[in-house]
């Protein structure tokens, strides 16, 4: 085993001790660790990445929903719009994106890069999202008022994305959770679990009909993501989430710069 994969089995680990430590943000990584430390095209990264997250994210919603955290209407209003977007992303947008998507005096932006460019600007986002994030726990509950249409346009936002670059979109869901419905923070990020866990398993079903799937390395580097999420669900008695939600996003920021280099230079 060389090791850049056995580094790659280590991120599938670290990706499930953040998931596991500040509820979310550990999916990010997902499709760098794939295409870079596994070399795996990134098309079928992200397919991949579309499994991982989905059943991280249930473990995590199965956690929440015994403490009784998971608001079920919500959830289901957002995830509707949320999985029919990115089953329709990866079953027909992403077959149909050309090899080239630009030619410009020798500059090719192909497929393969333009997804990574793609994904690395939603990483810089989504770091921008956590660096900033300081919003305060809510422990009080409110009433909780539907913005039916708002949640309705926020939910296909976050599939079409989520089917792009293969990333759960807890830094979209969880303001809206919180802006639009109106759930207490410790709710929406309970919430946000099972909303990304259905929407990342459903646009999974929309890559096997038509994608080779490796299952005995899937299933492996997924079960090294959910022994992760446990060990960070143990290290979240000892450490403070907030800050360390905070460092992972200067760590994402600098990710995120990363690979837009490379697929620049390279």
């Amino acid at each position: 085993m060389e090791i850049t994969e056995l580094l790659g089995y280590f991120g599938a680990l670290l990706i499930g001790v953040v998931l596991g430590l500040i509820g979310g943000g550990g999916s990010i990584l997902t499709v760098p660790v794939l295409v870079y430390l596994m070399y795996i095209n990134p098309v079928t990264a992200t397919a991949y990445s579309l499994f991982v997250v989905g059943v991280a994210a249930l473990v995590g919603a199965f956690r929440n929903m015994q403490k009784g955290l998971v608001d079920y209407r919500t959830a289901i209003v957002f995830s509707i719009p949320a999985f029919i977007a990115v089953y329709i992303t990866r079953k027909f947008i992403v077959p149909a994106i050309p090899e080239t998507l630009l030619d410009i005096n020798g500059f090719i932006l192909d497929k393969q890069m333009g997804i990574m460019i793609f994904f690395a600007i939603v990483m810089l986002v989504a770091a921008v999202s956590m660096i900033k994030d300081n919003r305060k726990e809510q422990e009080e509950e409110l009433e909780v008022k539907y913005n039916y249409p708002l949640i309705v346009i926020e939910g296909t936002l976050v599939g079409l994305i989520t089917g792009i670059v293969g990333a759960g979109g807890g830094f979209l869901i969880i303001p809206a959770l919180v802006l639009l419905a109106r759930l207490p923070m410790k709710k929406a990020v309970a919430t946000s679990l099972l909303i990304i866990a259905i929407k990342s398993l459903i646009g999974f079903i929309g890559d096997v009909e038509y994608q080779f799937i490796d299952w005995p390395f899937l299933l492996l580097f997924t079960a090294i993501s959910v022994i992760g999420i446990f060990i960070g669900i143990w290290l979240n008695k000892f450490i403070d989430g907030k800050r360390l939600k905070t460092a992972f996003g200067w760590f994402v920021l600098i990710m995120g710069i990363y690979i837009i280099f490379m697929e620049l230079t390279s």
